[in-house]
């Protein structure tokens, strides 16, 4: 380790910026962040760096050409130009003085590198490659800026200013411990980050008689939309709340990738179903959720998708509001949407397609009650969810309602996952496209939507599925009639 990593107190400290032009911009940013006094010397100042200083009184400009004698009382010295032999002899007078300097891009004149930050004040991350790769530093930094929430740094201004207040209220090391311990991950650390200051004194309260009274902190549940499969669209509140949890409740469809971004040490409740096969009853994961709540942990519970739509999160919340447990609603998006941009699908089109419906294709009993003369009509266009193991009794429905067996028809299974793959096809052939491309992943069917219409080109790795259909030559000249074709489904329906 070449660089010794620490912070400098600059508050009320003299810190001199040399140079004027855009690099100088960059540090007088960052600098102005801090409570120190900046000086900038340059015989030229950019308007850029003037309207930095103009807001604030901590900036002195100084427009004239640099001496030695501008850092005469500086505890810093950031040298910005692009001069070499300039920067080199700025560099040099800096030292001389025993004065830290950091000349930009040049870590060979400089006594001390910036490191990339991630800036939640007073709470500061500082990421360092000793100069080596700034460009992974900046990754890093990326992902960290995803994982914290944006007013992170709430907390830290919060519990600085309870910090006296715990130490009158528990003398005993250990059940101040497990109080912060609770602060931190309970209630009140969701009311701070919210800005409720009234709800978070409540909190606060409720926190301290509970350590007191060695009963177990308030827990929660977060349900969280998981996306459509793939890890990259998982919201950054998805992602912060996996990474808060102490107990994951995971739904089968959630893809195994998402869960990489879940605390290493998080239990892990399973309650999803494969298919058509076994699955937990919803009244036993309302009381799962409920029963680990309530020993003060905070469980999300993981949905692929999105929760509001088609994700029994109303039960959840029903459930958990009775029991007096704190639920919120983490977004997700939804298949339908991520599906059809993956299969570069719109969903509306100007003039044309103006309304989209999504419909569930199953129940619980069976085939769901749509209003199948609504969705039949000319111009109709929607997706349906869970409608793989519904096609043929969907399909008739349908056809039975008018609607045209033309009707374009866009299957897309594992939408955004590695194993993705889309069928086009047509209204009338729905269910053999399903069998004979043996489709059996998680699937949005959409019906009344095709590239050709929206003038696109369909994408090279959609497959086209036409029904090779035997029959004699008097029935290929007659177009089937809805009636026709919902007839030779009703064995497949049932």
């Amino acid at each position: 380790m070449r660089y010794f990593p620490a912070f400098v107190n600059v508050t009320g400290q003299h810190v001199v910026v040399v140079g004027g032009g855009e690099k100088a911009a960059q540090k007088l940013r960052l600098l102005l962040k801090t409570e120190a006094a900046i000086t900038v010397v340059a015989p030229e100042i950019a308007d850029e760096v003037r309207e930095l200083a103009a807001v604030s009184a901590k900036v002195t400009l100084v427009e004239e050409p640099f001496t030695p004698e501008h850092l005469i009382g500086a505890r810093l010295v950031f040298v910005a130009t692009d001069e070499a032999a300039f920067a080199a002899e700025a560099a040099r007078a800096a030292r001389e003085r025993g004065i830290p300097v950091n000349v930009v891009d040049r870590p060979d004149l400089s006594s001390f590198i910036v490191p990339a930050l991630v800036d939640r004040d007073p709470i500061v991350v500082a990421i360092g490659t000793e100069g080596a790769s700034p460009i992974l530093a900046q990754e890093i930094r990326g992902k960290l800026e995803a994982w914290l929430p944006a007013h992170f740094g709430r907390l830290g201004r919060a519990a600085a200013r309870l910090r006296p207040k715990v130490q009158e209220l528990i003398a005993d090391f250990d059940i101040r411990r497990r109080l912060w311990n609770a602060l931190l991950k309970g209630p009140w650390r969701r009311s701070v980050l919210a800005g409720d200051e009234v709800q978070a004194e409540l909190d606060f309260e409720d926190t301290v008689h509970r350590i007191k009274n060695g009963r177990a902190p308030q827990g929660r549940v977060s349900l969280v939309g998981a996306g459509p499969g793939d890890p990259d669209l998982l919201t950054l509140r998805a992602q912060q709340r996996l990474q808060e949890a102490d107990v994951i409740v995971i739904d089968g469809l959630v893809a195994p990738e998402i869960l990489e971004h879940a605390r290493r040490d998080a239990k892990r409740i399973r309650v999803g179903k494969a298919g058509y096969g076994t699955a937990v009853a919803q009244s036993e994961i309302n009381q799962i959720l409920i029963r680990e709540a309530r020993q003060g942990q905070h469980v999300v519970r993981l949905k692929g998708g999105d929760p509001f739509i088609f994700g029994r999160a109303v039960e959840e919340m029903t459930a958990l509001r009775a029991a007096g447990i704190p639920v919120e609603i983490v977004p997700g998006i939804t298949a339908a949407h991520a599906c059809a941009a993956s299969a570069e699908l719109p969903l509306t089109q100007r003039e044309r397609i103006r309304q989209f419906s999504v419909v569930a294709g199953a129940t619980a009993d069976g085939l769901p009650d749509l209003d199948w003369k609504a969705l039949a009509r000319p111009g109709q266009a929607f997706a349906i969810y869970m409608g793989v193991h519904n096609a043929p009794a969907l399909t008739k429905e349908l056809l039975a309602h008018g609607a045209d067996p033309e009707t374009n028809v866009v299957i897309v299974e594992n939408g955004t996952r590695a194993n993705e793959r889309a069928i086009e096809t047509r209204l009338a052939d729905l269910p053999a496209a399903i069998s004979e491309r043996s489709i059996r992943g998680p699937s949005i069917i959409f019906v009344g939507l095709s590239w050709d219409a929206a003038n696109l080109t369909r994408p090279s790795w959609v497959e086209v599925f036409e029904r090779d259909e035997t029959e004699s030559e008097s029935a290929k000249q007659r177009k089937p009639t809805p009636e026709d074709i919902a007839a030779s489904l009703y064995w497949v329906a049932g």
